[in-house]
């Protein structure tokens, strides 16, 4: 029986308290109000002073609106009929689609046992030579995008999404701002993507609270497609977004603030959410990419700090490109063994010499003479960064790798990069 209560006892913003019984934690009600019916959530119980955060904010509501206690925790529908479509936060269609209310699964649930997990050793292909040839991304990895604001970190998430080997994608966008969704969707439709991808958006002018449940949704939805064999990639934007939720909402609860006001267990959430990344024994897989906003490009600040801890390495977005130098996978070396023998040797040699350019620059801004070495290496640097690091490159690992001993070729001599000379005789190109 859904139990139905008429007297609310008190509005603090958008929690309101009533008193009842036999309720749980997390437990979902339905608040009408004289604007209409919104959700509400269950966050804390003291005795039987009950606790909800609204969905749709406190204006509005008033102590004698009805609230009917649904019995269960946010589910969220799944089946192919997600496949192309757009919901918000609270699971409710963006796209004037039907709403879907068949084979509801719940959200929110634990990480997959550890025993029920294999080795990530699968390459998971982007055509950005950043990522494929220098730090691969593994299928099931974990990894942070860690940018500045007005980086171009959406329209690098927009490109793994049309480009990715994935079977299905799932795009959890929170905070956005509205031309950002429309690009996502615009870009995916562009590129034929958005058939095999589904969209839970929390834009700006959204409840703060159905912000903190895209990432559940999310992840819930990938974890089943992953069950029926799918790989599948979870991009999520912006993970600050979601920590500025949770610590807005912590507030209005009155918890003891920890670090810059951020909730106390702002670590075990942000892994709860990234441990959800698993390939699974004889299924599919979760990969997932969060951009992780840094304010002031602090990366001390408590957001990306924790997150450092929780992943598999990192990728650097500066100045509108991935940073070779702050970038990480931690997992390539599982797979770029078995890509192409000259791959180890070879970007490991590109990235020393793009190292010494950077020396090379910072001698002649402050006016030392120029070797031929120097001349070598300062146009090296510019074709590296115009050919590889420019974020509208779109080639395959293969053709990374041959672009890779063309750029060398075309400015170096063979016995100055200093790779092994079977590997030269084998891969250098003929002029």
């Amino acid at each position: 029986m859904n139990k139905v209560y008429n007297k609310i006892e008190s509005i603090t913003g958008s929690v309101i308290t009533v008193k009842a019984e036999g309720v749980k934690y997390n437990e979902l009600a339905e608040i009408t109000t004289r604007f209409g019916k919104s959700l509400a959530e269950v966050n804390k119980i003291d005795g039987d002073t009950v606790s909800l955060q609204v969905f749709a904010g406190g204006r509005g509501v008033s102590t004698g609106d009805q609230i009917r206690f649904l019995g269960n925790e946010m589910r969220v529908s799944f089946g192919d009929d997600l496949m192309g479509r757009i919901f918000n936060g609270s699971g409710e269609p963006r796209d004037n689609g039907p709403s879907l209310t068949e084979n509801m699964k719940p959200i929110g649930g634990p990480s997959v046992n550890p025993s029920k997990r294999i080795l990530a050793e699968r390459m998971m292909r982007t055509n950005i030579p950043m990522i494929d040839m220098f730090n691969t991304l593994v299928v099931s990895q974990k990894l942070p995008i860690f940018s500045i604001s007005g980086e171009p970190y959406n329209q690098l998430l927009a490109r793994i999404a049309m480009q990715a080997e994935a079977d299905v994608i799932v795009l959890g966008g929170m905070g956005l701002k509205y031309d950002d969704f429309l690009y996502f969707k615009k870009t995916l439709e562009d590129g034929g993507s958005l058939s095999k991808t589904v969209m839970f958006i929390h834009t700006a002018a959204d409840p703060t609270v159905e912000c903190i449940k895209i990432p559940d949704m999310s992840l819930a939805v990938a974890e089943q497609f992953a069950l029926q064999n799918k790989d599948v990639l979870v991009l999520l934007t912006d993970m600050t977004s979601y920590a500025d939720a949770m610590k807005e909402i912590a507030i209005t609860q009155e918890q003891v603030p920890s670090n810059r006001g951020y909730p106390g267990d702002l670590y075990s959430q942000l892994a709860a959410r990234y441990e959800k990344a698993v390939d699974f024994k004889g299924s599919g897989s979760v990969t997932v990419l969060a951009v992780t906003t840094m304010p002031g490009d602090d990366v001390t600040h408590p957001v990306p700090d924790n997150t450092g801890y929780i992943t598999e390495g990192q990728y650097y977005l500066k100045g509108g490109r991935i940073e070779p130098f702050g970038s990480l996978s931690r997992l390539k070396q599982n797979v770029n063994g078995k890509t192409r023998k000259d791959h180890r040797a070879l970007m490991d040699a590109m990235i020393r010499l793009y190292s010494s350019y950077k020396d090379t620059l910072e001698k002649k801004s402050m006016g030392f003479m120029m070797s031929k070495w120097d001349e070598k290496l300062l146009k090296y640097g510019e074709m590296f960064e115009k050919e590889m690091m420019d974020l509208s490159v779109n080639i395959s690992l293969e053709g990374a790798l041959d672009l890779g001993w063309k750029i060398l070729a075309d400015c170096f001599d063979k016995d100055e990069t200093g790779i092994k000379s079977e590997l030269i005789g084998e891969f250098w190109p003929n002029k």
